[in-house]
């Protein structure tokens, strides 16, 4: 199905009925040239006509191998697609008033979320009178970022919207590690042989008596 709505793209050989087109490609002469001619020159090589720009004036037109133009688009489009990283953002929310367990509970799970690469977005939830503990609220978000600084960066500090005191948190990318040295090694211990000196002949008779 993908294959087929490439295809509808882009206008090929005799589906092309404008006058005259700008002919791109390698090896032919680029230019304006008539349709008829363009489609003549890409006969001789044996190749495809193919409408790449067609809102140009005249419209550009590409000599080309059909099938190898399909699949480099193709290509083009996975590379394209595995490049635009999609930003999950995981939401934690809090009471104005959350006790140290829920808290932990809460600040456990947020460094899950950085570590797999997710934004955090904590907010504080004010239900009725509780807006009134707001200044409570946005230090309990400022302390939960600071929990949470050797995992993520602040991107939006504490603000108001509504009913929620909101905070944004971004993970902090992993350092690269940096390759190791290869050890150096051991320089070899050199190995004394000491040899005892003679003794003088004198020393030699004394014995002997």
């Amino acid at each position: 199905m993908k294959n087929d709505n490439l295809k509808e793209q882009y206008r090929i050989n005799e589906r092309i009925r404008v006058r005259e087109v700008r002919l791109v490609g390698d090896n032919v002469e680029q230019g304006v040239f008539p349709t008829s001619q363009a489609l003549r020159i890409a006969e001789d090589l044996g190749l495809d006509l193919v409408e790449i720009s067609p809102n140009a004036a005249p419209p550009v037109c590409k000599v080309t191998d059909y099938q190898k133009f399909l699949y480099q688009q193709k290509k083009r489009q996975k590379e394209q697609k595995a490049k635009s990283v999609k930003v999950v953002v995981k939401e934690i929310r809090f009471g104005p008033q959350t006790d140290d367990h829920d808290y932990d509970f809460k600040l456990k799970h947020a460094k899950g979320f950085l570590e797999e690469g997710a934004k955090v977005k904590a907010y504080v939830f004010f239900k009725g009178r509780s807006i009134l503990f707001k200044e409570q609220g946005e230090v309990l978000l400022l302390r939960f970022a600071n929990d949470l600084e050797d995992y993520g960066k602040v991107e939006q500090l504490p603000v108001l919207e509504g009913k929620r005191m909101i905070i944004m948190l971004t993970p902090k990318k992993a350092p690269v590690p940096q390759p190791q040295k290869p050890s150096q090694p051991a320089a070899p211990v050199k190995k004394v042989i000491v040899t005892p000196k003679p003794k003088p002949v004198s020393e030699e008779n004394n014995e002997n008596e």
